[in-house]
């Protein structure tokens, strides 16, 4: 600090010196570890045998269409955002049933999980009946394809023998579904607060505990209490990594705010969502654009965001398997950028896509 410059004689000595006292501090080391004292800087695996071992411990999540076009792993935060009948929740509830339903069943392959969700509804307007409909709904063609009905379905006991297994397997997957209702940010900080015990008791009963987490909320529902929120899901994720599923709908400039008159869903599942406040819209609007007014606690919390918009302006998708018309949709992945849209409607079993 004075400007003092060392004797060129003095340097090497300070040098020798430190190295010697590293080398004492490798030697202490290696004898506290019972080994030489570089032992912990040899390599201990392959690439290949730590790929494996990452894949094993962590393996990826294969989640239904349109969401299945990029890996996921646990700890990923996933962000859907979408306009009022985009079909956010109905994907959720499509990954919800992909979850709780098993990989196999008496000889039935599902591909399923077998794992927990935590499904916390910040919107109060979870249809539990839509998600038992999917539910029903899978196990039913998956059991068909091992079991194909004939016309003696009836009278020779495989109806019934089919009602008990739905009924045993339906009953197995509800208990992995774990509902929370919000109707304000203290409960949700309350529900998160709660996550860890709620996991473990599930684990204590059931032998797992929770795997997906999953949001459903309303425009602006917890951005005053973000921070919180974030710490909240990070201090469990620290804990156990789990899958995090947030919906979100968009927020544009000052003065502009999402059309309701988009329709629900499909017209058979939802019903028309009317909304007293319409804006005209702007160019940003009309093109599907949205400007991102969550606070940067939140943005770099997300590691995936997707996309949807209700085609409302174009015309239906006929499905011969529901006999009606019904309504279209679009995903695409924004994080990471597919640079791609795929097109799905609502059907009774989920979703489908169109080709």
């Amino acid at each position: 600090s004075t400007g003092a410059k060392l004797d060129p004689a003095e340097r090497p000595k300070i040098r020798w010196k430190g190295g010697e006292e590293s080398s004492r501090t490798l030697a202490m080391a290696g004898e506290a570890g019972g080994g030489r004292p570089r032992d912990w800087l040899s390599m201990d695996e392959t690439a290949a045998a730590f790929l494996s071992r990452s894949l094993s411990t962590r393996p990826p999540i294969l989640l239904p269409p349109p969401l299945h076009r990029a890996p996921l792993r646990p700890g990923n935060v996933v962000e859907i955002a979408g306009p009022s009948g985009s079909g956010k929740s109905q994907l959720l509830l499509m990954s919800a049933v992909q979850c709780i339903l098993p990989k196999e069943w008496e000889g039935v392959y599902f591909g399923g999980l077998g794992k927990a969700v935590m499904y916390i509804d910040l919107d109060c307007r979870f249809d539990v009946l839509r998600l038992a409909q999917i539910l029903r709904k899978r196990i039913a063609a998956c059991y068909g394809s091992v079991h194909p009905t004939n016309e003696n379905f009836v009278t020779d006991g495989s109806k019934d023998k089919f009602h008990s297994f739905e009924s045993t397997l339906f009953s197995d997957c509800m208990k992995r579904f774990l509902y929370v209702r919000c109707y304000n940010s203290s409960e949700l900080v309350a529900a998160l607060k709660s996550l860890k015990s709620q996991s473990e008791a599930r684990s204590e009963v059931f032998g797992i505990g929770v795997y997906f987490l999953m949001l459903d909320r309303k425009t602006l529902s917890f951005q005053s209490i973000t921070e919180t929120v974030v710490q909240e899901i990070h201090k469990f994720l620290q804990l156990q990594p789990i899958l995090v599923l947030v919906t979100k709908a968009p927020i544009y400039g000052e003065g502009i705010t999402t059309s309701n008159d988009f329709q629900r869903g499909s017209l058979k599942h939802m019903s028309e969502d009317s909304t007293a406040l319409r804006y005209p819209k702007r160019e940003e609007e009309r093109n599907g654009s949205c400007r991102e007014y969550m606070p940067s606690a939140w943005q770099t919390f997300v590691t995936h965001r997707i996309k949807l918009q209700d085609l409302a302006q174009e015309a239906g998708f006929f499905s011969e398997q529901e006999n009606e018309m019904l309504s279209v949709h679009t995903c695409e992945w924004v994080q990471p950028s597919l640079n791609s849209k795929e097109k799905f409607y609502i059907k009774d079993d989920g979703v489908g896509l169109i080709q």
